[in-house]
């Protein structure tokens, strides 16, 4: 199937056969990074049928942008994931792909250029689509327990200043209470009821479980990058208080 790009910004459409029709109207903008060796390995992997993943957007280190799936159309990119109780993210999203090899293979900085093109590109597509600051989103915000994309090195804030995505400067890290494994009680449940309010997937047990490291590690990557350690210490609840507030 042959489209032309939705965005003026995409360089070259590159069709991939792994979407279906949407069921919800478009309201979260994710981002992703591809995870793998070379962008042309990525890039085959999208635009492979047998593999039955995609995204609508790639873009490569030097900013160059390749459209793979018609915005239009659900994309298969985010997998099994929720956010504010939805569960069928790709029907409501648009996700693009941002070529980086990830934790698994030489975690990087992402260069100035391909910033640049991926805040153009965001903003071309908030123009066009509902998505609220708040709802554009990591891959890690909506997968916590099975993904770490974009990841820490992500520079949401420079997003966030370029009218992005929401941000704000991380309460400092410092002395005081963290909570961590097997925690329990009422200081558990109201850091679990805030992120839980906030977006993330998470059951409200009292306990700092497994999940509940998972998605506050989630969190750490996207809103206070400095130590990503899955612990609650003053500053990721702190940050977290504040966002909710700004909310």
């Amino acid at each position: 199937m042959t489209f032309k790009a939705d965005s003026k910004l995409a360089a070259r459409v590159v069709a991939s056969p792994n979407h279906d029709a949407r069921t919800s109207r478009i309201d979260i903008l994710l981002l992703h990074y591809t995870g793998m060796q070379t962008a042309e390995e990525a890039l085959a992997r999208l635009s492979d049928r047998e593999a039955r993943v995609s995204s609508h957007y790639f873009v490569y280190e030097d900013g160059t942008i390749a459209q793979l799936v018609p915005e239009r159309r659900r994309a298969w990119h985010a997998g099994e994931a929720s956010w504010k109780g939805a569960t069928d993210i790709n029907s409501r999203s648009i996700g693009i792909e941002v070529v980086n090899p990830g934790h698994e293979f030489g975690y990087r900085d992402f260069p100035a250029a391909q910033i640049d093109a991926v805040i153009a590109l965001c903003r071309n597509i908030v123009a066009r689509h509902p998505i609220r600051r708040e709802r554009v989103l990591g891959h890690s915000d909506v997968a916590p327990t099975r993904k770490n994309d974009p990841g820490e090195k992500f520079p949401w804030d420079r997003l966030a200043a370029a009218g992005v995505g929401l941000w704000l400067e991380p309460s400092p890290i410092g002395p005081g209470r963290t909570l961590s494994a097997n925690d329990k009680g009422a200081e558990v449940e109201q850091l679990q009821k805030q992120l839980a309010r906030f977006g993330y997937d998470l059951k409200i047990t009292r306990l700092y479980d497994d999940n509940t490291r998972s998605v506050v590690t989630a969190f750490q990557r996207h809103f206070r990058p400095a130590r990503v350690d899955g612990l609650a210490d003053v500053s990721t609840r702190e940050t977290l208080a504040r966002l909710l507030a700004k909310k």
